[in-house]
């Protein structure tokens, strides 16, 4: 997942509320970065651009990725280009993995999780965001959409003790976000017209809905998915 342009240039208490998931992960991979020992050999399995490696300056950053997901990025700086599902590496050679808007793009993400425990120690930690309620991205490599359930399970399948699954937002920011993807309707060609009276009438309520978001405390609609795992 890549956000760019506008609203990345955005103050970041404004962009926390209209790119809620995106900012809980910068947060997430933050602290998880933070909790590690300095010279901890980190994996990130499906790094893309390596946008998270600066995160991990003091620790030993290993970005990894298939290379296939989007056209428009550069992936030079990765440390390897490789199938997540056979990864390079010895077994128990990290002492923690990131894995972060991936596992959708997984055709066999069972497997995938199979081989990021082989490559981590015993006890190793695994940080995993994964969305729920998303548009399709990176075609044609989209496969899956993710419950709190779902991810559990693959993760205790592959070896894991769950420690955290966490839902970024509730139905309030979910449906806040909706409106704004409902401009993206209009930008291009002729509908170009009608892109200012379609954000007059939609990010208003988006603005809005999220202070709502309190009122949903079963949190059954979100956008995705914090989960963090040790190896067994």
């Amino acid at each position: 997942m890549k956000y760019t342009g506008l609203a990345y240039r955005l103050p970041r208490p404004l962009r926390r509320h209209i790119l809620h998931f995106e900012v809980e992960i910068e947060d997430a991979v933050a602290a998880f970065a933070r909790g590690l020992p300095e010279g901890a050999r980190v994996l990130d399995a499906g790094a893309g651009e390596g946008r998270y490696a600066p995160l991990f300056a003091r620790r030993r950053y290993c970005g990894v990725d298939l290379a296939v997901g989007d056209a428009t990025w550069d992936y030079a700086r990765l440390d390897a280009v490789a199938d997540l599902t056979a990864l390079p590496f010895r077994s128990g050679q990290f002492a923690a993995a990131i894995h972060i808007v991936t596992i959708e793009h997984l055709a066999e993400p069972a497997r995938a999780l199979q081989e990021i425990a082989c490559a981590l120690a015993p006890g190793g930690l695994l940080l995993v965001a994964a969305p729920h309620e998303w548009e399709i991205h990176q075609a044609p490599h989209d496969y899956f959409r993710y419950t709190r359930y779902g991810l559990r399970y693959l993760l205790e399948k592959a070896g894991f003790e769950v420690l955290e699954v966490r839902p970024a937002g509730g139905f309030f920011r979910l449906l806040a976000r909706r409106l704004l993807n409902g401009l993206q309707f209009f930008s291009g060609g002729i509908r170009w017209v009608a892109f200012v009276p379609a954000a007059v009438l939609l990010v208003p309520p988006a603005l809005i809905l999220p202070f709502f978001d309190f009122l949903d405390r079963d949190r059954n609609f979100t956008l995705g998915y914090i989960a963090t795992a040790r190896k067994r």
